[in-house]
């Protein structure tokens, strides 16, 4: 397969590991980006452990642990800062590899400088925005339009992989009765403070219900003792009408979600007080879109948010997008002659996969507790095994992570997905 030149459309996390999974195989790769910079955007994220598994094998791990916090524990809460449950995370729950929190700006940071430094700058271009897609038997040809000189420019290649996000110009390409995304009626304002450790320093934080939600965890671990810890304030109104697109650059006015957090004064944590500090937030619209039938489509075939945007539960966005590219990558190390078999088989492996995940976020995921306490408890308890069992939880949790391919068994043997038989 050296030699097989792919194009990647899309700069972001799925796109860049894409570049990277293929590279390794020997493939030619470009990646073209439609902003003009490759910028370090947004917030935190979590990255579970199976897709930190895909990302030591690809050489990165102790780049991305130099600049994170590996999450220990999972810890829910009711909405009056009682605690519900607490598991084990990463290497504490016994896993191989950690569950790493991290700034989105620094895992695409560490991805771009690994895609420059093995592919070649040259092999990154900017602002090039997607206008359509035209293939035969043998050949997949992009057209783009060159943002700083307003052409034209067509790029011809044996495969094309389009990882341009929920706005995927790919995806509107082969699916135009689509329409906008679906939005579930919530609304996120993500932020990062600086805060001295919450908890153990170590803990991902789940509080609230489904009308109303507080997300915590440690990024990055600083000098002077204190944590910068990203957050997630997050409201569902009723109605289900955007105002505008969603961005995930759009600055959040705390005026907008602070007075509703006021009360969620705990004697672990003062909500409102950390939310004041912040220097500042992003807001979102939680949405996503239904699951298709069809990825690929002879030599192009859709990756990460273009293929299956899903609501931001489970920690299963970013970590989904890397799976798909080390599974893509093995399906064409399996099938290096016949790329339209190759890109099949990865369709016929991944997109079930995640469908089942989008379907399973939609119905609340591994947070379903949380909201089966206030349901049955909306003033507090005095005792937690009154209002839900360890068992009840243990399913819920247990099957999301089966779902999402985390489950520990599974992860047991070790192997990359890059490395089985397809």
């Amino acid at each position: 397969m050296a030699g097989t030149d792919v194009t990647v459309v899309g700069g972001g996390i799925g796109g860049l590991v894409t570049a990277l999974s293929l590279h390794a195989i020997g493939c030619d790769v470009q990646v073209h980006e439609s902003a003009e910079e490759v910028r370090p955007l947004g917030v935190g994220i979590n990255l579970l452990p199976h897709a930190v598994r895909e990302l030591d094998a690809l050489g990165l791990l102790d780049a991305l642990a130099a600049e994170s916090v590996a999450t220990t524990t999972l810890a829910y809460f009711s909405r009056h800062g009682q605690k519900i449950w607490d598991e084990p995370r990463g290497l504490a729950a016994g896993y191989r590899w950690p569950q790493l929190s991290i700034h989105r700006g620094t895992l695409q940071r560490i991805l771009l400088e690994a895609t420059t430094a093995r592919l070649g700058a040259d092999r990154v271009h900017t602002a090039h925005q997607l206008l359509r897609v035209e293939q035969t038997d043998q050949r997949v040809t992009a057209h783009f339009r060159d943002r700083r000189t307003d052409s034209e420019v067509a790029i011809e290649s044996a495969a094309l992989i389009a990882a341009d996000g929920i706005h995927s110009a790919a995806r509107q390409q082969l699916h135009p009765e689509q329409g906008p995304p679906i939005w579930n009626g919530a609304q996120l304002w993500r932020g990062a403070v600086e805060h001295e450790p919450i908890l153990d320093g170590r803990t991902l934080i789940w509080a609230g219900s489904e009308r109303q939600k507080f997300v915590g965890y440690p990024i990055l671990d600083l000098p002077n003792g204190n944590q910068l810890f990203n957050f997630i304030a997050e409201l569902r109104f009723d109605h289900r009408e955007l105002a505008e697109r969603e961005d995930w650059n759009r600055p959040g006015n705390l005026d907008d979600y602070l007075p509703q957090f006021e009360p969620w004064v705990f004697d672990w944590l003062d909500v409102p007080a950390l939310l004041r500090r912040a220097p500042g937030t992003f807001v979102f619209p939680m949405v996503d879109r239904d699951p298709l039938d069809r990825w690929t489509h002879g030599r192009m075939t859709l990756l990460g948010d273009a293929a299956h945007p899903m609501y931001p539960v489970g920690s299963n966005g970013a970590s989904q997008a890397i799976l798909d590219a080390a599974t893509l990558r093995g399906c064409i190390r399996c099938h290096p002659a016949d790329l339209p078999t190759a890109l099949q088989r990865y369709d016929e492996v991944r997109r079930p996969a995640t469908a089942a995940i989008v379907l399973a976020n939609r119905g609340l995921g591994p947070e379903l507790p949380m909201h089966l306490v206030e349901a049955r408890a909306p003033d507090g308890f005095t005792n937690i095994d009154d209002v839900i069992s360890p068992e009840e939880i243990r399913r819920v949790t247990e099957g999301y992570r089966r779902t999402a391919g985390f489950a520990l068994a599974a992860l047991a043997e070790g192997r990359s997905l890059a490395d089985q038989q397809y």
